[in-house]
């Protein structure tokens, strides 16, 4: 239902939505090769961190928002720079971020 609400936070900015990944292979592959102008990571997708997805994304320059329910305690030291929404999230907050990036 989350990611449900955040597509159409998207798609009424104007944005085309390229997910959810659901696993991380194919965030990675994503992240890898998908035209991206910005990315909303979910910490965990299936069990696993999405950290490698972060920096892939932060090599390429790619603006990113963590999503999590532990807030920046949940993160690397690494990423307590980056936008961080606490789930569930305002979806006013994730658009702020959006709108930032343009």
């Amino acid at each position: 239902m989350i990611a449900s609400s955040l597509e159409d936070v998207l798609t009424d900015l104007g944005c085309v939505v390229i997910g959810p990944a659901l696993n991380m292979k194919d965030a990675m592959r994503l992240a890898r090769a998908a035209e991206i102008d910005g990315a909303s990571l979910d910490v965990n997708i299936a069990g696993e961190k999405v950290y490698p997805v972060a920096d892939i994304l932060s090599e390429r320059g790619i603006p990113f928002v963590f999503l999590t329910g532990y807030g920046k305690a949940g993160l690397r030291e690494s990423d307590l720079s980056r936008p961080v929404l606490q789930k569930p999230c305002s979806l006013e907050r994730f658009e702020e971020i959006l709108v930032g990036w343009r």
